[in-house]
């Protein structure tokens, strides 16, 4: 998606001039006439789509060093370069400790423009990412960083948004990698805690002899090895928020404890005759059906009830495969800016091809997914061929025995993996059965041959082939082309 720029500046012939340039540039554009339009537009609820200034100084009554402070004081982080004819370095001086983030003398060639506008979107981003990671780091992880617009989605952040502020156990349930920790870290921000402690606790991976005292500590030499006291999890989150990640794997005697502290509020570390009061409030997740476990009599019933007071069941990704385009160009984006990369698309039919894989590990797979295609890809648009190992287990779903994609409970009932300029391309037949490869890699190739009036080089570097297998393929196939 194009960057939006805001063109402010009072000359007519000038702001077309700027407007026209940076179009070819790519970017998209608004105007203002002078400071008044400039502040209508960018003080408005609707300010959020505008993701730069260019911003003259001579506006007349309402003068850009104005727009600028203004601007600056309502939006700190939306960049703003400053154009001026009188430049001075008093002026650039003071434009930049206004809030400018480059200041550029009249007349600027559109290279200059381009080069200052790039850098200061890219900046831009990466403050922007430092904060969320930041956030995330500190446990202020909001519901505003959850990527996700399908209704599935919104109904869960709603949902987790009520349960958070009330001071009451949530539990959190859902497969690995659908994003327990990111709304535990944001419920946490939405609370009366926010800011005070937030300890995470994977109880899944803590040794089992070692679990009690990680979690309601211990005294000098309680036990061997124990050289000196400590105070343990719960006490370290007093006053805040403890997130018991995994909670189904707690032993039983580890659970009768943690019933305590629900209970009672109140602590007993190893080796010590007193408690220790602990004001928690307690998170939970899980993976696994507890009520499956209290059948067979792993997890106590009584705990659960304790837990159990506001269940948030978070969907897995192949039930919200409306927000696989958005994700998708989160990580992009993400990646791109992390790697020092230059932004990159991705196609209508790479799209199809994630929305039709089941994503046994959820977000967190699809978030590896996208990362080793952005990396490995040495074109500017992520295409189907940039996902090897989804079409592999997309093809190995279908084929060998496993049944049509219509009888996998994991996998969308679409039949087809592109459409694009009104070209359905179907992987399975009118009986639901698969089509062979030849069959596809004909339509496909015969349509890339019309669509791209038969120029070799440039179909072949679509269909990411080389230009020798091109033309072997489409001798084979008897199809006509241009030989360019």
């Amino acid at each position: 998606m194009s960057k939006k720029i805001l063109i402010v500046e009072d000359e007519d012939t000038q702001r077309n001039m700027l407007k026209i340039a940076l179009q070819k540039a790519g970017y998209a554009t608004d105007t203002a006439r002078d400071g008044e339009e400039a502040l209508e537009k960018l003080l408005s609820p609707e300010q959020g789509d505008i993701d730069l200034v260019l911003l003259d100084l001579v506006l007349g009554a309402l003068g850009g060093m104005d727009v600028l402070r203004k601007v600056h004081d309502h939006n700190p982080e939306l960049p703003i370069i400053v154009l001026t004819a009188h430049s001075s370095v008093d002026k650039a001086v003071e434009a930049m400790r206004s809030g400018a983030v480059d200041f550029i003398a009249k007349p600027a060639g559109v290279e200059r423009l381009k080069v200052s506008i790039d850098n200061a979107l890219k900046i831009n981003m990466l403050t922007g990412e430092v904060s969320r990671l930041n956030r995330r780091e500190n446990g202020a992880t909001s519901f505003e960083d959850i990527i996700g617009q399908s209704a599935v989605m919104k109904s869960t952040i709603e949902l987790a948004k009520k349960g958070a502020v009330a001071n009451i156990p949530i539990l959190l349930e859902g497969e690995s990698g659908v994003g327990k920790e990111v709304f535990a870290k944001a419920i946490q921000s939405a609370s009366e805690r926010a800011k005070a402690p937030f300890v995470v606790v994977n109880c899944g991976a803590l040794p089992h002899n070692l679990i009690e005292s990680t979690l309601f500590g211990h005294e000098e030499g309680a036990f061997t090895g124990a050289t000196e006291a400590r105070q343990g999890k719960f006490v370290d989150a007093s006053g805040g928020t403890i997130f018991l990640d995994e909670i189904g794997e707690l032993p039983l005697e580890a659970q009768s404890k943690l019933l305590r502290v629900l209970q009672e509020g109140e602590v007993e570390p190893i080796g010590s005759r007193e408690t220790v009061h602990v004001d928690v409030r307690v998170i939970s997740a899980t993976n696994k059906k507890l009520t499956t476990q209290i059948q067979d009599g792993s997890f106590r019933e009584d705990l659960f009830y304790r837990l159990n007071v506001f269940p948030v069941l978070l969907p897995a990704l192949r039930d919200r495969k409306g927000d696989i385009e958005l994700l998708a160009r989160h990580f992009m984006h993400n990646i791109t800016v992390s790697e020092g990369q230059l932004d990159k698309e991705i196609s209508g039919a790479a799209l199809e091809v994630l929305k039709q894989y089941h994503w046994p590990g959820n977000v967190r797979q699809f978030e590896n997914a996208m990362f080793r295609a952005v990396i490995l890809s040495d074109n500017d648009v992520i295409g189907p061929q940039d996902f090897p190992q989804i079409l592999k287990a997309l093809d190995q779903q279908g084929g060998d025995g496993a049944g049509s994609f219509e009888n996998d409970p994991f996998v969308s009932s679409e039949h087809h993996i592109a459409e694009r300029h009104g070209k359905i391309i179907h992987i399975t037949d009118t009986g639901g059965k698969l089509r062979q490869i030849s069959d596809l890699e004909r339509e496909i190739i015969e349509y890339a041959v019309e669509k791209y009036d038969g120029r070799m080089s440039k179909i072949a570097r679509h269909l990411g082939i080389g230009r020798s297998t091109l033309y072997r393929k489409v001798a084979e196939l008897g199809l006509v082309e241009n030989q360019s």
